[in-house]
């Protein structure tokens, strides 16, 4: 099984997270952002990818430390379930509607990593009440947790919001359209017969 687990203690974040690329689409984490656990659940629905563990930070400070983090996590659990890369098809696209948004996502796990985010958001926090109960996301968070994502798995990644108005459905979208980018480059290539997908010879 191409699995793996991975734990990051700092000062500021304590974050453990054990990843299954060739899941069914569950996520259960213990996560304290609303927005954040919602999309984490619609990554691994969409990707198909198992995802458990636990998040922790300082929320006292802001939700950056623990975004960003939880992104280097995640992509060091997607760099060491794929290893040395062999046999996948490495690089995937994908165009989701969100009503209104439409994003493009495309992926490319070669060794290199780069994002390029054309998100489009307005930064303005969203904010949302339920039961009396206060919810928000730091909308400037989205792009460090995908920088901190590409620079752990070692991948490069376009993110591009086509058309949309709503900040909430162009991330939603956005989490989406990776998710189905990344199933797509991760997915095994029977036709490769278990070849490393670079010229090289090697993914570095």
């Amino acid at each position: 099984m191409r699995t793996a687990t991975v734990k990051r203690i700092t000062g500021e974040t304590q974050i453990e997270l054990t990843l299954n690329l060739d899941g069914s689409g569950k996520c259960d984490v213990e996560n304290p952002i609303g927005f954040f656990d919602h999309m984490l659940k619609s990554f691994c629905k969409h990707g198909l990818f198992d995802l458990s563990g636990t998040i922790k930070g300082d929320l006292n400070v802001d939700q950056h430390h623990t975004i960003e983090d939880t992104g280097i996590v995640l992509g060091e659990c997607f760099k060491k379930a794929l290893g040395d890369c062999a046999g996948i098809y490495r690089s995937g696209f994908f165009i989701y509607p969100m009503d209104e948004s439409l994003v493009q996502a495309a992926v490319d796990f070669g060794g290199r990593p780069y994002l390029v985010n054309k998100a489009e958001l307005t930064g303005i926090p969203l904010v949302s009440e339920s039961n009396g109960v206060q919810a928000s996301f730091q909308t400037d968070c989205f792009e460090d947790f995908w920088q901190g994502f590409v620079n752990a798995a070692q991948c490069n990644l376009h993110i591009d919001v086509i058309r949309g108005r709503s900040d909430h459905h162009k991330i939603e979208g956005s989490f989406k359209a990776v998710a189905r980018a990344i199933r797509a480059a991760v997915e095994v290539d029977v036709r490769r017969n278990g070849a490393i997908p670079s010229t090289k010879g090697v993914i570095i």
